[in-house]
């Protein structure tokens, strides 16, 4: 299979934690769909699989208008095999959600929305920066179930310093009530170079409670496990049938094209990233050498990077994919044998993954295991 993933780099307005690549302004956005799709064509020979998952991402995609979604689609549908599309997902804030807007989405095909809630407190998303306000975020996701999308993935931020321990289980009572199908859920990072990093440097917030955090993480799993939500990554959660399948394929090592400002690709060996900037993105693809790096992953980062990602996942990792480096892997299973009888990793029919247990210290035990 392949992914099909776009970066729309657009956002209304600034959150304080956030260091993904947008711009706030719009002057650029039929400059830049125009530029992505001149990627697309460029780069369409790159996959030579059917696409079985769309994904646009950013930003905020629910900036597009609904012709600018239709010119980016069209050319897919022109140029890719779709006959295995399973799923096309288009992030959403709920500020956007209009019955209008939803249902362009769905006469486009998309048959999943990522919205980004991070909070039904309307204290949090003021001090988060996020446009939208509490009562748009409960609202949009009853008129998406009312437009007719049933697969919905809500995105929540626990360890905000101003969140009670209390508020925190309100917002994840109310996302289990309101019927959401998937949960991803983030501790807030004080990412270098943001808002909040310059916040808590000047002593105008209090910087991340790393035992909030835990406290948090914990009640959000029991609460979800014990409502038949399913932790199939770190972050994810979902009820059976409705996890991400393009998010998944990331997991499991698969091929993924990504086009559009700082979006990356995949292609079983090589990594590829595009430059992080809009106009010299722009520029780069109308000169014709279009600004990106790449990283061809040696035999030890194949196995470092499987660790690292598999282990954060229910699938686990596969000691065929290992073996399949070549490398001598004596010590390694060895030592996954040793954090199997101390608990952390357990079997599976053909490798290995985290215990519940284990799964809270993921990072660290990849690390451990990592090849020098």
């Amino acid at each position: 299979m392949a992914g099909l993933y776009f970066h729309i780099p657009f956002c209304k307005q600034a959150c304080i934690y956030c260091d993904f690549h947008f711009s706030t302004s719009l002057k650029q956005a039929d400059e830049m769909v125009d530029t992505i799709i001149m990627e697309l064509l460029l780069r369409k020979d790159q996959v030579e699989e059917p696409i079985e998952t769309i994904y646009f991402g950013g930003g905020t995609p629910s900036l597009l208008s609904h012709h600018q979604f239709q010119k980016i689609l069209n050319t897919v549908r022109f140029n890719f095999l779709l006959s295995d599309l399973l799923e096309l997902t288009v992030e959403v804030n709920p500020d956007d959600l209009s019955t209008e807007k939803l249902e362009e989405l769905k006469t486009l095909g998309v048959n999943r929305l990522s919205i980004g809630v991070q909070s039904f407190f309307e204290e949090h998303l003021k001090w988060m920066g996020r446009a939208h306000t509490a009562h748009e975020a409960e609202e949009c996701i009853l008129l998406a179930q009312e437009v007719g999308f049933d697969n919905i993935t809500i995105d929540l931020i626990y360890g905000i310093p101003i969140m009670s321990d209390e508020e925190w289980a309100q917002n994840v009572q109310k996302a289990i009530a309101l019927g959401v199908p998937h949960i991803s859920a983030y501790n807030l990072t004080v990412e270098e170079k943001t808002v909040l990093s310059y916040m808590v440097k000047k002593g105008m917030t209090q910087d991340v409670d790393d035992e909030q955090g835990e406290r948090n993480f914990q009640y959000l799993k029991d609460q979800l496990l014990a409502n038949d939500f399913i932790q199939y990554e770190i972050s994810n959660f979902g009820k059976e049938g409705f996890f991400s399948k393009h998010n998944s394929s990331y997991w499991l090592g698969k091929k993924y094209l990504g086009i559009g400002p700082s979006a990356h690709s995949f292609d079983g060996k090589v990594r590829r990233w595009n430059v992080s900037n809009n106009s010299v993105y722009i520029r780069g693809l109308k000169s014709g050498a279009p600004s990106f790096e790449e990283e061809v992953l040696s035999p030890k980062d194949r196995v470092n990077e499987h660790l690292m990602i598999g282990l954060r996942n229910k699938w686990g990792c596969s000691w065929e994919y290992l073996n399949e480096t070549g490398l001598d892997l004596t010590q390694l299973k060895t030592e996954v044998v040793s954090k199997i009888n101390t608990g952390y990793l357990e079997k599976t029919a053909g490798g290995f993954k985290t215990t519940d247990q284990g799964l809270l210290f993921a990072d660290a035990i990849a690390a451990d295991l990592f090849l020098e």
